[in-house]
């Protein structure tokens, strides 16, 4: 007797997956921000400096004009470099991507309160960001073959006694090494601070299984962070490339 009939395979939709991939780009980073607002609210107050402190000596008048040292060059005045249009030290789109039209961007740059929707509790996120004194976001996404997706985030707060960019590199690394789902994790090497970290697939039935990566790095009032996403496997080697061009752009 001939063996039973199995049930007709339906393929999956094309636009399910689709969906699946954007609604992921666009919340890459949530669900783990709670954990850094965590760090934050527990760590210790960190002592301000004293208004006034007796071993300051000032000159009694200023130097002459031909003892005045010469300003620092374009290519060592980090804060002349980050003044400037912040669009321009994006990385530029790697050759055989695609730009990515992104209804949240507008000409290269990203409201707060767009950014702070990116994060599981977004009215906190925008709360805590605006309390760190974020100053800008830039931002870039791109598509690769039917599938592959990329974006790019640099995160700019205001500089002075603020740490604003360290800390919120920070608290994106301690969720990105705690995170039970990165299978591979290492630091980007001559970065300081910065990391790249590959996921393991997130499966849902009815769905192509869904792939991440994702570096985060941190230079002076910059925070830059790089999500890549894809039906397939994506390789450490890939997110690196992109995290090392981003920073040496920074």
């Amino acid at each position: 007797m001939p063996g039973p009939v199995s049930a007709p395979v339906k393929p999956r939709p094309r636009g399910r997956t689709a969906l699946l991939i954007a609604a992921a780009a666009v919340l890459g980073i949530a669900g783990g921000t709670a954990v850094g607002y965590g760090v934050q609210a527990d760590r210790a107050p960190t002592p301000l400096p004293a208004l006034s402190q007796r071993d300051l000596a000032y000159p009694a008048k200023a130097l002459p004009a031909d003892k005045v040292p010469d300003p620092l060059p374009v290519s060592q005045d980090r804060q002349l470099k980050t003044d400037g249009d912040l669009r321009e030290l994006l990385i530029d789109r790697p050759s055989g991507w695609n730009d990515q039209k992104q209804p949240r961007l507008n000409d290269g740059w990203m409201g707060v309160d767009t950014y702070a929707r990116d994060f599981e509790h977004p009215d906190k996120a925008f709360e805590y960001l605006i309390g760190s004194d974020i100053r800008r976001v830039a931002a870039a996404s791109w598509t690769k073959g039917r599938y592959r997706t990329a974006n790019v985030r640099l995160v700019q707060f205001r500089s002075g006694m603020r740490t604003g960019a360290a800390d919120h590199a920070e608290d994106q690394l301690l969720y990105m090494t705690g995170d039970g789902d990165v299978v591979d994790s290492d630091p980007l090497k001559g970065s300081g601070n910065g990391r790249c970290s590959v996921y393991k697939a997130r499966l849902k039935p009815g769905y192509l299984p869904l792939y991440r990566a994702r570096a985060v790095v941190q230079r002076g009032d910059i925070m830059a962070e790089i999500n890549m996403f894809d039906t397939r496997p994506i390789s450490k080697k890939d997110i690196r490339m992109l995290a090392e061009r981003q920073l040496e752009r920074l």
